[in-house]
């Protein structure tokens, strides 16, 4: 494992009197050397040990391990193996003094930077495992004797001096010194933290962004610093930030995305499923300001052209690879490129080349002119560009998310966004492969983290951020798909939603499918262990949330939306939790009220068999599964109320799923088990929509007037189980907490209309109704 940094510098002393000739030489080195000049007396002491202890007592004595005496280092460095790591330092601090032109100062850096990169290429390149259990003598040494401070100090040096102009270093110089400090930083655990800690060395950093030849240095380092760093930094204390960001070339912006990616998210507290609604609460009561990510989302989006110039980096156009060998190449080229730093710098050798053209090019035409372009795999550069659009979507996605949503939305459509992605789509995004199946892992075969899966699943994300709940979503669609829900609603002889009206037809997708239309393919010919099927199902299923549109839900049917969902629920073994409750969120926003889904789903589920393996998967967790038993509860009860449309009566008698809710005692097991599972202690996002649930029941009883059988039955259930309270007190604390979370949040309440599906909110008295 990695080395611990050491607070002071008595472990390098440490290190010294172990030495087994220790003896021999204190006796070489004691003596002292007195002169005196009028009545001043100098201790011109050599004695390591007598300094030492004299520093204690007068506070001038050793602040770094390379002031200890040359001849000490060297005799000591023959037995610890230093490799003259600590007498180079010792002439690099000699030949760094200020005003010194730095030329020597290089000389020794460079003879300590080749010692240092071959520890930081066998972390690289070594497997995961073995790397963990690996040592990095050479970088644990640099550090121990004040290496990783001296470079800090030699890179901001410049900062200190009075002149109106600050001088400017040589540029290998930076870069040396950047590498040097990242391979530390990689290899010795803690230094990462220390350069964190030092907030003027972190903002100094992103002046060094300006210069385009010690840029991928800075922002390697800066990203892996603000990784660990405790307190998020603030954008605006970045000295012309919007300047910086703005003189940027577009790999250089998306290589700036990384460190984007850390500043405008919020930190990770824990698992968000554990982290408690109670404590969240609790937190927002303490915390009622903007956080810092937020503050820097604001910052960023305030940048001139910035969301535009994303918007063509997530979209724009790269050479696709050709040959059938392409797979194995890409995976035998990941394996290796497991580190970004790599992969950046390997493409910067063939940029550098390219650098006669200063004009920023979108197609990357300037590497297809470069010398090293028969070096560098063609699926190389495929990889190195997924890579800057998983960063560029990631980035988009946060913003999509955060308070300016609205913002960043009317920017995504106006730069389409939307088309540009479409016509990636098959191209790039969901390439056609000769093997099917096939997905591109990482370091083994059930890992899920290479460019490939990343890029997919952040695309999945941002389509699910970008539909849900907005009008934009019809921009997923084409002309002709939008034609087509203006048919289906007028053959319904229902009106259009007012979204769809007011569609900018310029904004859509191009081509003869539209963006939804492409990810229901891809969606229904995914195998059944597909990782991907997750995030396609709530990309889906985003498209659907919001106010019930009758013509969405039958374009999505038309398709055979609902029958796939039904086999991979039913029939094609299924195990994944997670995949399962996304399939039942989207068929319940598929079939909510809508007559024809349920029609659909009994011709489906023909057979008793098939119907028993469909509950018996609702059944086996209802935290998954409630959002489906909520939609079908409020259905049957618009479907009773429609008795005189026929077509609604013929299937409310032939639907078997219908009919078993409509059952009492049916309705009693959803609602027991419903209730048993939470309490106010363990309230999740996850699991608060079976308390919602069960809210959704009891509304439907005390609207028909048989809310107290309902109560009834759950006492008796208590004195069954023979635990008196259990259910209608817990649920009256769960009531009260609902009271609390819900009714005082305008934005949470509405989320809550949408979900319970258009019921009348209910504003629950002091006394809750399990009390009467």
């Amino acid at each position: 494992m990695a080395l611990t940094r050491p607070i002071t510098l008595n472990k390098a002393f440490s290190c010294l009197n172990r030495s087994v000739q220790e003896e021999e030489m204190m006796a070489t080195l004691v003596g002292s050397d007195f002169t005196c000049t009028g009545s001043k007396r100098r201790n011109r002491n050599t004695n390591i040990v007598t300094r030492f202890m004299s520093s204690k007592v007068i506070g001038t004595g050793f602040s770094r391990g390379t002031q200890l005496p040359g001849g000490l280092l060297q005799e000591r460095d023959k037995h610890a193996k230093w490799h003259g790591i600590p007498v180079l330092l010792q002439k690099l601090y000699e030949s760094s003094h200020p005003n010194s032109d730095l030329s020597h100062a290089h000389s020794f850096l460079k003879v300590l930077s080749s010692q240092l990169s071959m520890e930081a290429m066998s972390f690289v390149t070594e497997d995961r495992k073995s790397a963990q259990e690996s040592t990095f003598p050479n970088t644990y040494t640099f550090d121990l004797f004040g290496g990783v401070d001296l470079l800090v100090e030699i890179l901001m040096r410049p900062t200190l001096t009075m002149q109106k102009k600050m001088p400017k270093m040589n540029d290998d110089l930076v870069k040396d010194c950047l590498s040097v400090l990242y391979n530390c930083c990689i290899c010795t655990e803690g230094v990462t933290k220390s350069l964190a800690a030092r907030d003027d060395f972190v903002l100094f950093l992103f002046t060094l962004m300006t210069n385009k030849k010690t840029f991928l240095q800075t922002a390697t380092l800066i990203e892996d610093i603000l990784g660990v760093k405790k307190e998020m930094i603030q954008l605006e204390g970045i000295p012309n930030l919007s300047g910086l960001v703005q003189s940027f070339d577009q790999q250089q912006l998306a290589n700036f995305c990384r460190i984007l990616s850390v500043t405008i998210s919020e930190p990770d507290i824990g698992n968000d499923d554990k982290h408690t609604l109670l404590a969240k609460n609790a937190q927002h009561k303490r915390n009622s300001s903007p956080s810092r990510a937020e503050v820097n989302q604001v910052t960023i989006l305030s940048i001139p052209g910035f969301i535009e110039r994303l918007c063509k980096l997530a979209t724009r156009k790269v050479s696709e690879a050709t040959g059938a060998n392409f797979l194995q190449e890409l995976e035998d080229w990941y394996t290796w490129l497991d580190n970004a730093l790599v992969l950046d710098a390997l493409m910067q050798m063939a940029t550098e080349e390219a650098e006669q053209s200063s004009t920023e090019s979108s197609d990357e035409s300037s590497l297809a002119t470069s010398p090293l372009r028969h070096r560098l795999p063609q699926s190389m550069k495929i990889v190195h560009e997924i890579m800057y659009k998983v960063e560029v979507l990631y980035v988009l996605c946060v913003l999509l998310m955060g308070r300016q949503r609205n913002q960043v939305h009317k920017m995504l459509a106006e730069f389409r966004l939307i088309p540009g992605l479409n016509n990636l789509f098959d191209k790039l995004i969901w390439r056609k492969y000769a093997a099917s199946n096939h997905v591109v892992h990482g370091q083994n075969e059930n890992c899920d983290c290479s460019p490939e899966i990343s890029f997919k699943i952040q695309f999945l994300r941002l389509l699910q951020s970008f539909s849900d709940h907005h009008e934009n979503k019809y921009l997923l669609l084409n002309n002709q798909e939008l034609n087509e829900l203006s048919a289906i609603s007028m053959k319904a002889n229902i009106p259009e939603v007012e979204a769809l009206v007011n569609t900018d037809r310029s904004l859509v997708c191009d081509g003869k499918k539209g963006l939804l239309t492409r990810l229901l393919t891809v969606m229904k010919r995914e195998p059944p262990d597909s990782s991907f099927r997750f995030w396609q199902a709530r990309a889906v299923e985003s498209f659907l949330r919001g106010a019930t549109s009758y013509a969405d839900q039958m374009f999505l049917l038309k398709r055979g939306l609902l029958e796939h969902i039904l086999f991979c629920i039913i029939d094609s073994g299924c195990t994944s939790r997670d995949v399962l409750q996304s399939y039942f969120d989207l068929l319940g926003e598929l079939m909510k009220f809508n007559i024809d889904a349920f029609k659909r789903f009994n011709k489906y589920v023909n057979t008793p068999e098939k119907f028993q393996a469909f509950l018996t998967q609702i059944n086996s967790s209802l935290v998954d599964s409630n959002m489906l038993v909520r939609c079908i509860v409020l259905s049957l009860d618009r479907f009773e109320n429609q008795t005189e449309d026929v077509k609604v009566m013929e299937v409310l008698s032939q639907c078997c799923l219908l009919s078993y809710v409509a059952r009492v005692e049916n309705r009693l097991s959803f609602l027991f088990r419903l209730v048993n599972i939470i309490n106010v202690q363990t309230l999740t996002q996850e699991n608060v929509s079976c308390l919602n649930t069960s809210l959704v029941i009891l509304m439907l009883a005390r609207r028909k007037a048989k809310l107290p059988p309902y109560l009834i039955a759950l006492r008796e259930k208590e004195y069954a189980e023979k635990y008196p309270g259990c259910l209608l007190n817990n649920f009256y604390n769960l009531l009260r907490f609902w009271q609390r979370h819900y009714l005082n949040k305008d934005k949470d309440s509405t989320c809550l209309e949408n979900v319970s599906l258009c019921l009348p909110r209910y504003k629950l008295s002091p006394a809750a109704p399990c009390c009467s």
